[in-house]
């Protein structure tokens, strides 16, 4: 994973971060322990996006492909309440441990569900339609989303998809594997039919897909 660096001219970052209001303790401290591990989150201006998204589409039903240590899950889950359910996959225990933890000690009420392994097999097995899948595995899987998220998201279902500028490594002239992933999903995502695309620059670059 690298180093993200900020979309916007130096200084507007900051600012739009210091904007925001502040975060109640347990995502605060989710945010200090990805900067001290250099773990990748969304962040919180993600974050809010997440949030507003959830709220707008009453979403019910939410999956998340790639989950870390839950950080966008909460954003989610405060979003959604009791009614809701989120399926997290994920590839360490570790983080699902975290994220337990950390969902306990914010009061999370919403029904969370974690699974181990490999994101796009383990939510093959997940019954049912989603209100909103989000996009977060490792880059270069990236183009076999778009044929699932086609089957499983309900009609006006949301993708949202992260790291779509990919600190500007999409401008190189010779992109390495997980690049790759990310310009060919582009591509193919901009060109489905079925789906009304698109790409905010926000963070690392977020993608809004609506499922037609």
């Amino acid at each position: 994973m690298p180093k993200i660096w900020p979309i916007l001219p130096a200084g507007l970052d900051d600012y739009l971060l210091k904007a925001t209001p502040e975060r109640e303790p347990v995502l605060k401290e989710m945010e200090e322990l990805a900067s001290q591990n250099n773990f990748p989150i969304i962040g919180p201006l993600v974050g809010r996006f997440l949030y507003q998204v959830a709220t707008l589409t009453k979403a019910r039903r939410i999956l998340e492909l790639g989950s870390g240590y839950g950080y966008s899950a909460f954003w989610f889950a405060r979003a959604i309440g009791t009614r809701g359910h989120i399926f997290c996959t994920e590839g360490d225990e570790e983080n699902a441990r975290k994220a337990r933890d950390f969902f306990k000690r914010g009061k999370i009420k919403t029904r969370i569900e974690y699974h181990i392994g490999d994101a796009l097999k383990l939510a093959a097995k997940i019954p049912g339609k989603f209100d909103i899948i989000l996009n977060d595995i490792d880059k270069w899987e990236y183009p076999a989303v778009i044929p699932f998220a086609e089957k499983r998201l309900k009609k006006g279902g949301i993708l949202v998809t992260d790291n779509l500028l990919w600190s500007a490594q999409i401008l190189d002239e010779n992109p390495d594997k997980d690049t790759a992933g990310i310009l060919e999903y582009t591509q193919k995502l901009y060109a489905n039919k079925n789906f009304f695309t698109t790409i905010l620059p926000m963070r690392d670059g977020i993608s809004f897909s609506i499922r037609l």
